[in-house]
């Protein structure tokens, strides 16, 4: 059998399809999708449960006239290959290949980029009120997983869409699944609509006449069953107090019946909502088994789904497992994420501390003020959220952790580059937006056992603390059998100099310790120093060796602007020192996706960056010595 997939250069090719073709189609993203994450790497579990909708959804509407909107859009690899870019999905993820996300700079389909949750439906609306505003005529449809209905900014957006559009789809992709399980009473909600008997034999009836008739009448009648069942489930429906009428619940995987479903939908002249059941994973049976792993994971075995076995603990893994150790010594702390349990390791600290664990669900801002309030009762909580997503929850951390000096750690995963990921992973800000934050103690450890130490520190902190870490395993390093808390705004002197101190922050202490040694065979006297503490900055050991060297050098994973660097420049001028300083770190631009060492040396994160920027001063030392030597 020939391959249709090799033959859809744009979806017009797809409308032309007939129903047997269509369905042919599904199963041959489904077969591409297995065999080409599997090399790469992905959101393998997301893109298998939307081959369907995403196949509907071209069929009835006309990108890029028409908007699509995914929400988060790490579920947009179907629709990636559906708009013209099959013959390079096979480089997704990849240095200088396709976005696993939606990017407008990409295709003319991407009508709205993403990487965070809870997105879709405010942009989706601003869309529409501008296109209501200009007269067009063209459909914007939002895409949203449940998961996104546990981030508030989907219920601000739901609070405008009736009384702002006439005339926007939503489209809630229901699978059960954000990352983790669904968590809270949204998910409970949505359960309950899916698995009431009488709603599901009265929706079994519409859907049948939806089938049979199609069309206005069909509609109607299938409503009249709906309204005739929403008293068993509440006061009214929950979307439809949103002033949206609501649609389903329907088989997200019935393809006919998906394309009947929006062809009349496309008809309406109201905000309307429609809901879709889904199975994360379909087609790819290891998928299923393991829904958590396959959301989004490195290479496997296509066939199998087997992946490298686990060597070395990760950052994230050695976080959990010492937050494990300090809850067993103190009743009082909590561990608090934001729908990440998997990503920062905390399903490894649930086990053990079952009622001292806490999943908000997508809700930075939320998880943040919880933590305060907690905190304000003699408890300890520990926060961890990806660097990225902690952005989202900038406010609460000002107003209502630092003001009141509570003491909450956020403990900060993916604290560096998110590699493959890209720009709306990259964890490069933390550090300039907390830096400015009166009361916050800020840490970034150099391996696994000063992660420790650092989290014993917190502890220890009567007020507020971030510890940031990269993604990924460390230098090895052993741990300590009792992590220990360390002076707040202490520097590590790793080795003394006088003519050069370089500070390596965190995962670049090997780069500051290979350039001290390139500059040690040219015959400098060079010191190493470990930071450990953004804020309060180490202000002794700046000044000392800020007045006794001829050079400092400043290696930081994260972007120049506002960063370590710039705090030990603010530290030498405020003493009225005029040492030069070079700084290395990530520019004042958004990172692109790819390899983390191919892209340090893409940016100048390198030693060979330092050497380069350090010359001029070089030679100026090289002049001292001599003129002091004669």
């Amino acid at each position: 059998m020939s391959s249709l997939l090799s033959t859809i250069e744009s979806p017009a090719d797809v409308k032309k399809l007939t129903m047997p073709e269509l369905l042919q189609l599904a199963e041959e993203i489904r077969e591409r999708l297995i065999r080409s994450v599997a090399k790469t790497g992905g959101h393998i579990g997301p893109n298998l449960g939307v081959v369907e909708l995403t196949l509907a959804m071209h069929f009835v509407f006309d990108t890029p006239k028409d908007s699509f909107v995914f929400d988060v859009s790490h579920q947009a690899y179907v629709h990636k290959l559906l708009t013209g870019r099959e013959k390079r999905f096979d480089t997704i993820r990849q240095p200088g290949g396709l976005n696993g996300f939606m990017l407008r700079t990409e295709s003319e389909h991407d009508s709205f980029g993403a990487g965070h949750a809870g997105t879709a439906l405010s942009a989706a609306l601003g869309m529409a009120v501008a296109r209501d505003r200009s007269g067009g005529s063209e459909h914007i449809v939002a895409l949203a997983g449940d998961a996104a209905f546990t981030c508030g900014i989907s219920y601000e957006a739901l609070n405008n869409i009736a009384s702002q559009t006439r005339r926007m789809i939503i489209v809630l992709n229901d699978n059960a699944w954000s990352i983790d399980k669904n968590v809270g009473a949204i998910a409970s909600y949505f359960h309950k609509i899916v698995t009431h008997p009488s709603f599901r034999y009265l929706h079994e009836r519409a859907t049948s006449l939806i089938e049979r008739f199609g069309g206005k009448a069909a509609s109607h009648v299938a409503r009249k069953a709906e309204e005739s069942v929403k008293g068993l489930l509440g006061p009214s429906m929950l979307f439809e107090e949103f002033g949206l009428d609501y649609y389903g619940p329907i088989d997200g995987h019935d393809l006919p019946l998906l394309i009947q479903t929006f062809q009349f939908l496309k008809t309406q002249n109201r905000p309307v909502i429609l809901h879709a059941i889904t199975q994360k994973g379909k087609g790819f049976q290891p998928a299923l088994d393991k829904q958590k792993k396959f959301h989004g994971l490195g290479p496997y075995d296509p066939d199998t789904g087997e992946t490298v076995a686990a060597g070395q603990k990760t950052y994230s893994e050695v976080f959990a497992e010492t937050l494990v150790k300090l809850a067993d010594g103190d009743d009082k702390v909590v561990a608090i994420t934001a729908a990440m349990p998997n990503g920062t390791a905390l399903d490894l600290f649930r086990p053990h501390h079952p009622t001292r664990y806490f999943d908000v669900g997508i809700a930075e801002e939320h998880a943040v003020i919880f933590a305060a309030g907690m905190a304000t009762k003699g408890y300890r909580p520990f926060v961890a959220i990806y660097s990225t997503f902690l952005q989202r929850a900038f406010d609460p951390i000002v107003h209502d952790v630092a003001l009141q000096n509570l003491p909450v750690a956020f403990c900060m995963d993916r604290g560096s580059l998110s590699g493959d990921d890209g720009p709306t992973h990259h964890g490069l800000f933390d550090i300039s937006y907390l830096r400015c934050v009166p009361n916050l103690v800020h840490m970034v450890p150099k391996d696994e056992d000063e992660l420790a130490d650092m989290m014993q520190t917190a502890l220890a902190h009567p007020g507020p603390s971030a510890i940031r870490y990269p993604r990924g395993t460390g230098p090895g390093t052993t741990l300590k059998a009792k992590p220990e808390a360390l002076a707040i705004g202490r520097a590590e002197i790793l080795q003394d100099g006088t003519d050069i101190a370089i500070l390596g922050l965190g995962a670049l202490l090997p780069l500051a310790w290979d350039m001290a040694r390139r500059l040690e065979q040219q015959g400098f006297s060079v010191a190493v120093i470990n930071p450990r503490f953004v804020k309060p900055i180490d202000r002794d050991t700046v000044e000392h060796y800020g007045r006794g060297c001829g050079l400092v050098v400043t290696f930081e994973d994260h972007v120049l602007a506002g960063g370590f660097g710039s705090a030990v420049l603010e530290t030498l001028s405020a003493a009225e020192i005029t040492t030069p300083v070079v700084r290395i770190g990530w520019p004042d631009e958004f990172v692109d996706h790819g390899k983390v060492e191919a892209l340090r040396q893409k940016y100048g994160v390198t030693v060979e960056r330092a050497m380069e920027l350090a010359q001029p001063h070089l030679q100026a030392l090289e002049h001292r010595r001599l003129v002091t030597h004669q």
